[in-house]
């Protein structure tokens, strides 16, 4: 974490001074956001930390969210979370889902057996644990984010979406009309460049685009409560998958703070045109349901802090955004939707939150470079052709998982078949198997086996690292802000200590000298080096062993109104813990690699270290 940048001051270096913050947004935006759910606040959090434009986030609701529906936060969405400077305090406050418990039918024929128990996220899948914590506290630490940065961004409660009209002509194309619920009678109208929709499976922005949002639902009746509760179950602090003889299924997912415990209760069929609403299901109704599945155990609720009923249902639109799936033609697009209102999952796979979080992390840092004019505005085109094809392989994968749980098991191997999924298919709940096609931003994979372990398209896979200039052990992803810059990340190769004469040297040369090189046709007079490309190298050599002061240029920059130097580029192997980031990652420790790293942390290149006119062949494509 780095402050002081352009001077010391007293008091919370996270936070800006009121006197710094930018006016606030009037009436003329770059970016309406619609909706305060976690697609809408990681969206405007992004924004606010990449700063520089004016942005405002809207709400029918009249305050924050006290109690959320959603609560699994996948292995990715923390690596996300880290990138924002927040992680900390959600781990703190977490419940870890460290293991799974399987439990099916005993087989003498009477009550329940634990078929096994394994660990929930494989070895080295990710930095960050699979975690438990209500959506609203996730909420809190976006809201809190936002209002201390620059932008000092705070939500627009009680407007209510009544009007969207687009007229593709205008500098600020989108008109939004507001019902103000705070005082009824009076509107308010504000004028937008571009409009995010992240308002929900009832969307108004996506109904006045013309969508819908199409799938069919599986007709089976769920419950779900958060619980305070007694029982001699012997695995209720682990999450739990119990499959029934008769009863039905249960899940069984421990909350945070030691005591709260959510449980997903499979209910009976809904017949005919039968929805959720119709069957009454009260608190009583999924304690009793609960009771018959753990039988013989004991459960007695104590107090219920939430419940409801859903019906699984897995849905989602043709496009994310106003430009038709069929007919695209390089048209620019003006008005978006993410998270539910463009997809919707069963809750059981811990899918939706995260999902939505994933939808605005890739969005935003385009909107950012479009409107800031350091990427053309056709590259806005790609965030609803990566995450609808990326929607629809979730939803895919959600199905078969919701489709697994409900099935009554006749026999062994069919109770067996819902835990070879879930462990198949870890991956996929613990977000990091997303992978993006080869396009304008998504470059080949001639030079994969320079960094077979990162893959191109996937996101950047993080290990544990000794930051030179202090010998600080960290993670190297710590170093991956979300700043909206992109990342060139030089692994160097065996013989290289940082010196003039090898290839880490000479690629800084290039980009700093040559006026080809991206960093010099799309850098700008008068802002610090990285502010576009943010340089870092990492060293096969011990941190003890290198010089930094024979480093390039490029590695130590000058930065600020002060010009102070930036000391936290350079990285070496974590090898008194015996992880070593060449070897784990893949990286050809004789040639070394190249990575280029998008702002959302996704790897967009692997390139010889040397290979210049591709590295500034593929900026050329979409940048300014």
């Amino acid at each position: 974490m780095q402050f002081y940048l352009d001077g010391f001051r007293t008091g919370d270096p996270l936070k800006t001074p009121e006197a710094d913050k930018a006016p606030k947004a009037s009436d003329h935006v770059d970016v309406a956001i619609i909706g305060c759910g976690p697609a809408g606040l990681t969206l405007a959090a992004q924004l606010a930390a990449i700063g520089g434009m004016s942005v405002r986030i809207f709400d029918k609701k009249d305050g924050p969210l006290e109690v959320g529906q959603a609560d699994g936060i996948a292995c990715r969405s923390l690596e996300m979370f880290e990138a924002f400077g927040f992680a900390e305090k959600v781990l703190k406050e977490s419940y870890w889902v460290n293991e799974v418990a399987f439990w099916r039918p005993d087989p003498s024929g009477s009550g329940l057996h634990r078929a096994d128990r394994i660990q929930d996220v494989e070895d080295d899948l990710s930095h960050q644990p699979h975690v438990i914590l209500n959506q609203a506290r996730v909420h809190d630490f976006y809201l809190e984010m936002m209002e201390n940065s620059a932008m000092g961004l705070v939500p627009d409660y009680n407007r209510d979406l009544a009007g969207l009209v687009c007229d593709d002509s205008a500098e600020y194309p989108v008109t939004l009309t507001f019902d103000c619920l705070d005082a009824p009678g009076q509107q308010e109208v504000v004028h937008a460049k571009y409009v995010v929709g992240c308002d929900g499976a009832r969307s108004k922005v996506r109904a006045a685009m013309g969508y819908a949002l199409k799938g069919e639902a599986a007709r089976q009746l769920w419950g779900v409560m958060d619980v305070l509760a007694v029982t001699d179950f012997p695995d209720y602090r682990l999450k739990c998958a119990i499959q029934s003889a008769e009863a039905g299924s249960i899940l069984i997912i421990p909350r945070e703070g030691g005591y709260l415990t959510r449980l997903y209760i499979e209910m009976d069929a809904l017949h005919g045109d039968e929805r959720a609403a119709d069957r009454g299901v009260t608190a009583e109704m999924l304690e009793g349901k609960a009771r018959a599945i753990l039988a013989p155990y004991q459960f007695e609720v104590k107090e219920v802090a939430w419940f409801s009923a859903y019906e699984i249902g897995q849905r989602v639109c043709d496009s994310f955004d106003d430009l038709p799936s069929d007919i695209r033609d390089g048209d620019i697009p003006c008005i978006f939707i993410a998270g539910d209102a463009c997809h919707t999952h069963s809750p059981k796979a811990g899918q939706g939150m995260n999902v939505s979080m994933a939808d605005t992390f890739n969005l935003g840092w385009k909107l950012a470079a479009v409107l800031k004019g350091r990427a053309q505005p056709k590259l806005l085109a790609t965030y609803s052709e990566e995450r609808h094809a990326k929607a629809k392989e979730l939803i895919d994968f959600d199905r078969d998982m919701a489709r697994l749980f409900s099935e009554k098991p006749k026999t062994a191997e069919e109770s067996a078949q819902f835990q070879r999924y879930f462990q198949k298919h870890g991956r996929y709940t613990a977000g990091v198997e997303t992978t993006y096609d080869a396009s304008l931003i998504i470059g080949g994979t001639a030079h994969q086996d320079l960094a077979k372990g990162q893959v191109v398209g996937k996101r950047f896979h993080s290990a544990p690292v000794i930051r030179l200039a202090d010998a600080k052990p960290m993670e190297l992803s710590e170093s991956l802000t979300a700043n909206g810059r992109w990342r060139v990340i030089c692994f160097a190769d065996a013989s290289d200590t940082g010196g003039p004469d090898g290839k880490v040297a000479a690629l800084c040369d290039y980009l700093l000298e040559d006026p080809k090189s991206p960093l010099m046709k799309f850098g700008r007079d008068g802002e610090d080096l990285d502010a576009f490309l943010d340089v870092r190298a990492v060293f096969q050599q011990a941190h003890r062993d290198l010089d930094l002061f024979t480093m390039p240029e490029l590695l130590l920059p000058k930065k600020g109104k002060l010009g102070l130097t930036d000391y936290e580029k350079i990285f070496c192997p974590d090898l008194k813990s015996g992880v070593d980031i060449f070897d784990i990652r893949g990286i050809d420790r004789a040639k070394g690699a190249m990575v280029v790293v998008r702002p959302d942390q996704f790897v967009a290149q692997v390139l010889p270290l040397d290979a210049y006119e591709d590295l500034g062949a593929f900026f050329a494509e979409f940048m300014m």
